[in-house]
């Protein structure tokens, strides 16, 4: 092993060997621990350690790093408080994540690291949204984001690399191959000579070192920083290296022949780079067990603190209230209806000018009042920019907001959400359009994983809006036409709207851009066009949470929201004999649960209508809630109107057969009999 000493003093090389040595001592203490049960889990970095040490070093303290699980180095080079390690891994209230992840699966925004999840691949992409807001500040940063051998097998690496060279971003890709995804070795991840070779595939510039060297990766990283920042371009870093342990300490390495780890063992990182500064007269033996000596004492005196940690007691206030980002006052004028009665007992506007508009307008009127709002929001989306996107909603944005702001994106979801994850880290506001919310499941573990997890595990917010054009009723068949909201519904930390008319699209729109959590916004496809009604011309929220009575009646209450209000509000109109008591409930995240129990108290009838099939559907969880908390206030069973459990058909006839409507006469027929 060659190394390199350039133009570092004697003190910088023996301040590189105490960051070097201290992850290994942390780790063997850990590993004693573990044997004691005082932990219960450890992923080993032994023999790795020089990576996330020269990594670290190379790069400045607020530079991002998205580190995996053999990273240790990475969050003791930032110098995160060992005591308070310690605690994370006990799984104590006073670690990073208060007591809600395991080892590395955690962040910190004081220290620019991004906590991972353990789908691997998506980190790579949380840094291309950081390098692409250091882009746009014109700061001279990079982003770096770590990955295996066995991730590069993954679709988000792809994705990942792909953006980074297609927007040019600084972006620093470094793949960690130790030879073995879990146990399965490298001849069977990947066919190509070098995983080095992947990055002219993505007209990027790339380069093999070996990972055991410090001196090697801390200057190769600084050098390509540099080119990163002054070229405006990323860079694959392929690193050579073994891990001496298992994938974790519970799957051992029977699977690795000895000789590799003999061969391994001779180069180890830390004992080659000792002898290295004991042939330079850097350091001498006695010096080298003096500075292990120190660093033991000091692992030992922190460890004692994270001992007399107090017992976690659980809080569950405090654990449902940590689930979404507190809302801060913006002071954006929130307003339930556009109609007040004045003295003469007449309706006038209570907000100023209103504008009759189509659904879709006000939705374009929402994101272009939000973009002069709010300078740091930027849109992504596939066809978005001078096509203005499939329906045309952000038609004219570039021109007025420019390219910088009103992006095209490749065709690859997952990492557009973890770039706008990316872009939240550092204070940015970002909306994703799905072309189509069917096209969500290709970026599904972003949102569900990334996104909706990220603020209760280490109090990260994710200011994200996904717009999900959605629903049937145009013909478009299986895969253009759900309404597959019941995906989202049950996740923590998602919010989750559907407006039914333009008054609401707009409001709820802004109120969600506003938010500083992930929202998934429906609209409905159908309603863009079809859909007209009075609008505030000024910039107002819709208070998301929020349900809102459409019709009062007496006979049945219909609980519905999207396309199911208008199909109601029709039924109402076509059969005035029975009288309709209509809650549109607008958001499904969180759930309204104070107007559903007064709607169901009016009637003592419910039906329960939405467009999405009803296995699964969200239909039947209010429904169960229904029963738990109002069962004395109902007078019939309570029925759902769902669409068919099919997909949905492309056939005109087949489409209007599957669909709820279809239905709707024979539901309120079967109620109004008991």
């Amino acid at each position: 092993m060659q190394f390199q000493r350039k133009q570092l003093s004697n003190q910088e090389l023996l301040s590189i060997y105490k960051a070097l040595v201290l992850p290994r001592l942390i780790e063997e203490k850990m590993l004693v621990l573990l044997r004691q049960g005082k932990i219960s889990k450890w992923f080993s970095g032994i023999g790795q350690e020089a990576i996330s040490v020269g990594t670290t070093l190379a790069l400045e303290e607020d530079e991002w790093i998205m580190p995996l699980h053999r990273n240790l180095g990475v969050f003791t080079t930032r110098k995160m408080p060992l005591e308070k390690l310690f605690k994370q891994w006990q799984g104590n209230k006073d670690g990073y994540s208060k007591g809600r992840e395991r080892s590395f699966h955690f962040g910190s925004k004081a220290h620019h690291i991004f906590g991972m999840i353990s789908h691997l691949g998506p980190q790579l992409a949380i840094a291309d949204g950081v390098a692409l807001a250091y882009q746009l500040r014109q700061e001279n940063k990079v982003a770096v984001a770590f990955t295996g051998d066995g991730g590069t097998s993954e679709g988000d690496f792809h994705e990942a690399l792909n953006v980074a060279t297609v927007w040019g971003l600084p972006v620093i890709f470094i793949i960690e191959n130790n030879g073995y995804g879990l146990s399965t070795p490298t001849n069977e991840q990947y066919r190509c000579e070098h995983l080095i070779d992947k990055a002219k595939g993505y007209g990027m510039e790339g380069v093999q070192i070996d990972g055991n060297n410090v001196l090697a990766i801390y200057d190769t990283i600084k050098g390509v920083r540099d080119y990163c920042i002054r070229e405006q371009k990323p860079y694959l870093i392929e690193c050579m290296t073994f891990r001496m342990r298992g994938h974790e300490e519970a799957s051992g390495i029977k699977y690795v022949p000895k000789d590799l780890l003999e061969e391994w063992a001779i180069k180890d990182p830390i004992s080659n780079y000792e002898n290295y500064l004991l042939a330079e007269k850097v350091l001498t033996k006695s010096a080298i067990e003096n500075i292990k000596k120190e660093i033991k004492q000091y692992i030992e005196s922190e460890l004692n603190k994270a001992y007399d940690a107090e017992i976690l007691i659980p809080d569950t206030t405090e654990e449902i209230s940590d689930v979404y980002a507190p809302k801060t006052n913006n002071n954006v004028l929130l307003i339930e209806s556009n109609q007040q009665l004045n003295a003469d007992g007449q309706w006038v506007s209570a907000v100023g000018t209103t504008k009759e508009i189509r659904f879709v307008d006000a939705i374009q009127q929402a994101l272009w009042q939000s973009m002069e709002q709010h300078p740091q929001l930027i849109l992504m989306g596939q066809d978005i920019a001078e096509y203005g996107g499939a329906f045309k909603i952000t038609e004219g944005f570039v021109t007025q907001f420019g390219k910088h702001r009103v992006r095209n994106t490749p065709l690859c979801e997952s990492a557009i959400v973890g770039t706008a994850l990316g872009l939240s880290l550092e204070g940015y506001k970002s909306m994703m359009e799905m072309q189509f919310s069917d096209f969500a499941t290709v970026g599904f573990n972003q949102i569900v994983n990334n996104l909706a997890k990220i603020y209760y595990r280490w109090q990260q917010n994710a200011d994200v809006v996904i717009r999900m054009p959605c629903g049937a009723g145009v013909g478009a068949g299986p895969f253009h036409s759900q309404t597959n909201e019941a995906w989202f519904t049950k996740v923590p930390g998602l919010k989750v709207v559907y407006p039914s008319t333009p008054q609401d699209a707009k409001g709820l729109l802004i109120a969600a851009i506003n938010d500083p959590n992930p929202v998934i916004y429906f609209e409905h496809k159908a309603l863009y066009r079809s859909v007209s009604g009075s609008v505030p011309e000024a910039f107002y929220e819709i208070e998301i949470g929020k349900a809102k009575l459409v019709n009062e009646g007496t006979d049945i209450t219909i609980i519905t929201y999207g396309a199911g209000v208008h199909w109601a509000l029709e039924y109402q109109q076509q059969n005035k004999n029975i009288s309709l008591h209509i809650l549109d409930l607008r958001t499904l995240l969180p759930l309204d649960y104070s107007a559903i129990q007064y709607a169901v108290s009016v009637t003592g009838k419910v039906l329960i209508l939405h467009e999405d099939s009803m296995f699964g559907g969200l239909g039947g969880e209010i429904s169960a809630w229904i029963s738990e908390h109002c069962f004395e206030n109902l007078d019939a069973p309570i029925l759902r109107c769902t669409s068919l459990d099919t997909p949905i058909p492309f056939n005109m006839d087949l489409e209007k057969n599957y669909l709820a409507k279809s239905r709707l006469d024979e539901c309120i027929e079967r109620l109004m009999s008991y």
